[in-house]
């Protein structure tokens, strides 16, 4: 494991603070990022900047406290043994297969398929077939409710290891939902929302048969992205009707040859593929690593393009406001400062983080509270805190006025669905205080004080979580194989719905289930899936931290942080 930037300052020196007590140790080191030690309230933003001396000269006007544990050595011997021996079992089922001793052959190639050239790789279909069958029936779970803070499931079950399901005709009720994205918890079948998108439909209808070049370009959409752009505080916005494309096909249309992507190594596979398309260079930096961003820009500049040495067209940072599997928030006060610096263009993807993050729901610029129009290229989706579809990319108006014309997915793509577009209006406007409520206010609120007590009470448990003590997403980890679908299995029979990540969306060691937290959540469903949690985890035994934190009475959360060393 490599040390988390968190711990290091501007000028590349290890802060040479103990946190809390407790000095860096070789095994086991808890990697937190305390960039001031100033007190904030219980679970409140605070409502005045207070300007910090910390040990990147300043930069922050609030408390940044990321926590990355180490993985115990032990931990991480018995992950990789538990990953060959599920390598060696699944070469000798293949040999079984082959020589059609192996009972389950659905695994096998058809007969008529046999002299075709392999459709995926070897690996990859190796992997399928002996590694994730085995923990297939943790994902793709059917469900047939709202996915708000509770949620039916579809009961299956599985006669073959997993390859074929069949529904038993049940339902599971109430099942407490710690997996959608649901932040503010728009995602519901009544209430202001949900009432405007149905008097939409009736208006508009559900189709609009169209690109917005066309004939799809209603008036819903233009006071869209008006709207959008108020609330990001920017010249121009425009929406997409897919947030996977927002960025896969926006990219292209902004950088191409001669270019230089600078992208943090765990960005998400969209803005990957962006950037493959869009045929720039790309050189990635370690995550969230300040000081591996500016060794990248400061060789850019002096180095220029391969082989030409010719000065680069342009050159653009690549980054997400909160990360989806490390629960990690972006050090933007840094980045910008850097851009600003060496002159560089600067993509921000707050797909996680709008609406989740800020004390008006504005995301990480508005948590960190700074100026939009540092950020050339702001990028987010509809899908999560409004409880919609869709992304949007707001910034300058020669920006926007440019994508409209040079953009695959403004051009080519079918327009916004009416009642998509107008749940998007219905909940912002709720976010911005607009619809004369005080609802989305509350909700943002409700949200901070959810995440701060849901990740407290993790760590008083002993379990090992990552992230910025701030973002809604929690990741747990489990590390070993074997325990990522058990622990899926356990969770889903206390009624508790969870979702689980394992290689290769994470590294092969890092295995984990990754929590997402809601405004609609209460504190009792809250203390009711901590309570499974904690009975799972003693089960499983995957209560892995060394440093666990004591418990509080008043559950206070400030920035003064006790811990109890472990010595087992």
């Amino acid at each position: 494991m490599t040390e988390s930037s968190a711990n290091k300052s501007a000028n590349g020196e290890v802060c040479q603070h103990a946190i809390n007590g407790i000095k860096p140790r070789k095994n086991g080191f808890v990697k937190n990022n305390y960039l001031h030690q100033q007190q904030k309230p219980k679970y409140c933003y605070p409502e005045e900047k207070v300007h910090h001396i910390a040990c990147n000269g300043g930069l922050y006007s609030r408390l940044f406290n990321e926590s990355f544990e180490e993985t115990p050595m032990l931990v991480a011997v018995l992950t990789y043994m538990g990953y060959g021996i599920l390598t060696i079992f699944g070469y000798l089922r293949d040999f079984l297969r082959q020589w059609k001793i192996e009972k389950c052959h659905i695994a096998r190639e058809r007969e008529e398929q046999k002299d075709f050239v392999p459709l995926y790789q070897d690996f990859e279909n190796f992997y399928t077939r002996n590694l994730y069958m085995r923990i297939r029936d943790s994902w793709n779970r059917p469900i047939c409710s709202v996915p708000g803070a509770k949620m039916d499931l579809v009961e299956r079950v599985s006669h073959d290891y997993n390859w074929t399901f069949e529904y038993t005709g049940k339902v599971l009720k109430d099942v407490i939902n710690l997996g959608s994205y649901n932040y503010l918890g728009f995602a519901e079948n009544s209430g202001v929302c949900a009432d405007a998108a149905a008097e939409v439909t009736r208006k508009y209808g559900v189709g609009v048969g169209s690109t917005r070049q066309e004939m799809g370009n209603l008036d819903r959409h233009e006071d869209l992205e008006k709207l959008v752009a108020k609330f990001l505080g920017v010249e121009s916005a425009m929406a997409f009707g897919m947030g996977f494309a927002t960025n896969s096909m926006n990219i292209p249309a902004l950088v191409g040859k001669g270019c230089l992507i600078l992208s943090d190594e765990l960005n998400h596979a969209s803005l990957v593929l962006g950037a493959r398309l869009s045929r720039s260079t790309i050189r990635v930096f370690k995550h969230n690593n300040i000081q591996s961003l500016e060794k990248l820009l400061r060789d850019a500049i002096v180095h220029g393009q391969p082989r030409t040495h010719r000065p680069w067209k342009k050159i653009l940072i690549v980054v997400e406001g909160i990360y989806s599997m490390e629960g990690s928030i972006v050090r933007l006060p840094e980045i910008i400062a850097l851009k600003k610096k060496y002159k560089a263009y600067l993509y921000l993807d707050e797909a996680h983080s709008i609406g989740a993050l800020g004390p008006n729901g504005r995301g990480v610029v508005d948590y960190f509270g700074l100026d939009p129009r540092d950020v050339d290229v702001m990028m987010g989706t509809f899908t999560k805190s409004f409880g919609s579809a869709g992304g949007y990319i707001g910034g300058k108006k020669e920006l926007i006025d440019y994508l409209c014309t040079h953009s695959h997915s403004a051009v080519y793509a079918t327009s916004m669905s009416p009642p998509v577009v107008e749940q998007i209006i219905a909940s912002m406007k709720c976010i911005m205080g607009e619809d004369g409520t005080t609802i989305g206010r509350e909700r943002i609120q409700q949200l901070a004080e959810n995440t701060t007590y849901f990740r407290r009470r993790l760590q008083e448990m002993g379990f090992i979580i990552y992230g910025n003590g701030d973002s809604p997403v929690v990741p747990m980890m489990l590390y070993m194989p074997a325990k990522i679908g058990a622990f899926g299995r356990e969770m889903l029979k206390r009624n508790i719905g969870v979702v689980v990540v394992g290689f290769p969306a994470t590294p092969i060691i890092e295995s984990r289930a990754r929590f997402c937290i809601s405004a609609a959540h209460t504190k009792e469903m809250l203390d009711v899936a901590l309570n499974m949690i904690s009975e799972v985890g003693d089960l499983l035994h995957v209560k892995y931290s060394r440093h666990r934190i004591l418990p509080s009475l008043d559950r206070s959360f400030d920035g003064e942080t006790t811990y109890e060393e472990n010595e087992d």
